[in-house]
């Protein structure tokens, strides 16, 4: 059957579901697209405040489509890697999108499908969800930034044992270890995702967009540098409307409401 993203909008936070049935939610090339074409169409749209990515039918993801993978073995190299470009492009777009992105998981999230909950900025997973990198039982390497999210994630030895074994892991321990950010009963990662979205959206959107690029940025920088680059954003977001809303609401204990 065709595989496709659903986009829909709850209040303020478009929904993006991964539906991909007979083949429990895999990629494809069409999906990554849509994934990039929905956040250009969100960031643009001030009512969306929020993006949750899950899957259809109580399963996330479970990363590349296997006969797909199967018969580009018979092509040139170029065609997998511009279906793996593909994943990446969506995955980079995440990681650039200016508001919160969440992964609501229910069942299994596996290799890509893995990958692409990791480049959220917030994973909600119901409590019996399931997590592995298979690559290893393919005789294939990570893609979707999965090894660079786990690197950073975790300790390195953990991260090689998860790449390296392909052995699942559930969403509770990951809490534990700090992965997974809040656990829901099972078939209700999605509801709970929501009533997440629902806490950032109230807040102020400018501040939220500065949170996510500091975050981005302070990997890849040294502290002096970073320092100044809070420095901007700080002094930016005094400067912005926002900033006058909530001090004056917290002033008078009154709940901010941001346009």
């Amino acid at each position: 059957m065709t595989a496709e993203l659903r986009s829909t909008v709850e209040d303020r936070t478009m929904v993006l579901t991964i539906s991909h049935p007979g083949h429990r939610n895999a990629l494809s090339p069409e999906i990554c697209a849509a994934g990039v074409e929905a956040l250009n169409v969100a960031e643009s749209n001030a009512d969306v405040r929020s993006v949750i990515i899950t899957g259809d039918g109580g399963v996330f993801c479970t990363g590349s489509h296997l006969q797909r993978l199967q018969a580009n073995r018979q092509r040139p190299p170029d065609v997998q890697a511009q279906s793996v470009e593909g994943l990446h492009n969506w995955v980079e777009a995440i990681r650039a999108f200016p508001k919160p992105v969440v992964a609501a998981v229910e069942g299994v999230a596996a290799s890509a499908g893995f990958s692409l909950a990791l480049a959220c900025d917030l994973i909600v997973a119901a409590q019996d969800a399931v997590f592995v990198m298979a690559y290893a039982h393919l005789a294939l390497s990570p893609d979707g930034g999965g090894s660079w999210s786990l690197a950073r994630l975790l300790p390195r030895t953990l991260a090689a044992e998860l790449l390296m074994t392909g052995d699942r892991i559930g969403a509770q321990r990951l809490q534990a270890l700090g992965v997974v950010n809040r656990l829901a009963g099972s078939g209700e990662a999605l509801a709970a995702a929501l009533a997440l979205a629902g806490s950032l959206n109230a807040r102020a959107p400018n501040a939220l967009a500065s949170m996510k690029e500091l975050l981005n940025e302070a990997p890849l920088q040294a502290l002096s540098p970073h320092l100044a680059q809070e420095r901007d954003h700080f002094v930016t977001n005094l400067h912005h409307r926002h900033a006058g809303i909530a001090i004056e609401a917290h002033l008078a204990r009154q709940t901010p409401v941001f346009d």
